[in-house]
């Protein structure tokens, strides 16, 4: 791949020459490139991914019509480097939160008790939920947690008297609505 600079003949252009070069604009920049080979999709993974790209363009195209989500967005979109609130939106819908760790210093089944989270995400972080869950699979509470700048914290709202064998599932929820579950054992 090439760059043309000062070339008055081709600046501007873009498409296919002859069979054999590819002009494009990319940036307000002519860049000038061998054709591309075709090449079969043998692979489930290929398929896979090619899935998954087709639903983040169709969600970066959706998410965009919206102006606080396409503001967001923009917000860290470097045009300079290229980089567009749709490209922004894009990566967004291929990566899911990740949940780095779950902090239960602070818990001993009281009321008031906290259980720290920490999530992050190429872009932002919408969501932490907690559940607890009983050493029987009986819920004994669930709600949100409270993002505080570096953690998500979730303050408990039942009493839970026996912790033996009780089960802590966290979900963390970014913008496109990816999900990652994490899960300790007390």
């Amino acid at each position: 791949m090439a760059e043309s600079k000062n070339n008055i003949i081709t600046h501007g252009l873009s498409g296919k020459v002859g069979n054999m070069l590819v002009f494009s604009q990319r940036n307000g920049k002519t860049i000038v490139s061998q054709k591309p080979t075709k090449k079969a999709i043998t692979s489930e993974k290929v398929k896979e991914q090619m899935a998954k790209f087709q639903q983040a363009t169709i969600y970066a195209k959706t998410a965009l019509k919206n102006p606080t989500v396409k503001e967001e967005y923009q917000s860290v979109a470097d045009k300079k480097q290229g980089v567009t609130a749709y490209n922004v939106a894009v990566a967004d819908m291929l990566q899911a939160p990740k949940i780095e760790q779950i902090d239960l210093s602070d818990y001993a089944g009281q009321v008031g008790d906290t259980i720290k989270v920490r999530a992050y995400d190429d872009f932002k972080v919408a969501s932490v939920t907690v559940h607890i869950y009983n050493s029987d699979g009986s819920l004994v509470e669930e709600g949100n947690a409270v993002d505080n700048g570096l953690d998500w914290v979730y303050t408990a709202t039942q009493t839970n008297a026996d912790l033996s064998g009780d089960k802590i599932v966290v979900r963390a929820t970014d913008i496109p609505a990816n999900t990652t579950e994490a899960t300790k054992n007390l």
